[in-house]
């Protein structure tokens, strides 16, 4: 498993600011998927992969704002964003700009948290997250 790096105080108030910013954002994205987990996307998607995506954006979000299990919501927002490019790319035929930019930008966002943790300041840390202590 990864190891957190020993982060400074400065880096961990930015993994803040950038945990309490996207996290807020996913949170407001689930919400309304979250009322209606199997049929957001209207018939032709499965179901599961409708609510997954709702659980993964809401509590993902929850999850990034206090800095709790970290990694798991980081991998299903990761996830949740592949598919997302791929909607865009494959079957929409989106641009980048206007299309799928976002989600690339939440992608970069959730390897970055899987690679750094969630920094100093996050319930992760105060708990220390057992997940992280484990040594590859």
């Amino acid at each position: 498993m990864l190891q957190h790096p020993d982060l400074s105080a400065g880096l961990s108030w930015a993994l803040l600011a950038l945990r309490l910013v996207c996290g807020f954002a996913f949170v407001l994205h689930g919400w309304s998927k979250i009322k209606d987990p199997f049929r957001w996307m209207g018939p032709g998607t499965p179901a599961i992969f409708q609510s997954l995506a709702a659980v993964a954006e809401t509590g993902g979000g929850l999850g990034w704002m206090l800095g709790l299990l970290t990694p798991l919501a980081s991998a299903g927002i990761a996830s949740t964003m592949v598919v997302a490019i791929a909607r865009h790319v494959l079957v929409k035929r989106d641009p980048f700009l206007g299309g799928y930019e976002l989600a690339t930008v939440y992608l970069c966002i959730s390897l970055l948290l899987l690679a750094c943790g969630p920094g100093r300041f996050s319930l992760d840390h105060l708990v220390g997250d057992p997940i992280m202590r484990t040594k590859a």
